[in-house]
């Protein structure tokens, strides 16, 4: 979970894996998100789901990807979109990333097309390497289409008040850096202030938040989201292995104490 001083976020992003999120923008309130995983994406395959007023249609589908403008692409390079800016854009597809710094740019050529008129409204390139989402009219409504790293909604948001990074004296060492942040739950009228930092994580509803990184400048902090379901394991483990033991010392006790009585009689 990123954060900048003063944001707040109810979802974190899994940087591993990537979504195709259609967004229905005509409530100036509340936006309505359907999220499609990229695992879902393959080349000729249609997508038709109920809150969609159109199918998509999967045309191409690149697991890690490069784009380039066509001026740049040379004289071969054709277009995979005939809409938005993917009309001007060439995609090569690239090896999968194997460095740990890196991650796979999926790109996707999809084919818009109304439920109810049956008539495309062309074919649209969805790239993680594309700046920012693309819009059209369907059904009435504006919709914005993006593919965009995956994310994962919770019920309660997480607001940064402040980023505090600490350095040795005289050097760019990082000696200590911390994040509190405001968790405010409505649903269990839940709102209080807490500080993140190196072995003090926050737990809540299951998930561990811990102080990860940030970025340079100090301009936004960087929380790392764990859930652990069998966090409660090795406690269980502890509470068998120390039922064992007083059961083993309880018999020896017994046993001691039983030949004590005998030689005393």
């Amino acid at each position: 979970m990123r954060l900048t001083r003063g944001e707040a976020r109810n979802y974190s992003e899994d940087q591993r894996h990537c979504e195709l999120a259609l967004i229905d923008t005509s409530d100036n309130e509340l936006d309505q998100v359907t999220a499609i995983p990229e695992s879902v994406l393959k080349p000729n395959r249609t997508i038709d789901h109920w809150s969609l007023p159109f199918r998509i249609v999967v045309k191409i589908f690149y697991q890690n990807s490069r784009l380039r403008m066509l001026s740049e692409a040379g004289a071969n390079a054709r277009p995979i979109a005939t809409q938005g800016p993917g009309a001007m854009i060439a995609v090569e597809a690239e090896p999968l990333a194997t460095a740990q710094d890196e991650r796979d740019v999926p790109s996707a050529a999809i084919e818009i097309v109304p439920k109810d008129s049956g008539n495309s409204l062309g074919t649209w390139l969805v790239s993680d390497g594309l700046g920012a989402p693309q819009t059209f009219s369907c059904g009435g409504r504006t919709w914005k289409i993006a593919m965009r790293i995956a994310r994962y909604y919770k019920p309660y948001t997480v607001t940064l008040q402040k980023f505090t990074h600490e350095r040795y004296a005289g050097t760019e060492i990082p000696k200590n850096f911390a994040s509190k942040v405001t968790l405010i739950d409505s649903e269990r009228s839940v709102k209080r202030d807490v500080l993140i930092y190196m072995n003090h994580p926050l737990r809540y509803r299951g998930e561990t938040y811990y102080q990860a990184g940030f970025e340079p400048g100090d301009t936004a902090t960087i929380l790392q989201v764990v859930r652990n379901p069998s966090f409660l394991a090795p406690y269980v483990a502890c509470v068998i292995v120390a039922a064992g033991l007083l059961v083993q010392f309880g018999f020896h006790l017994v046993g001691f104490a039983r030949r004590q009585r005998t030689a005393a009689t």
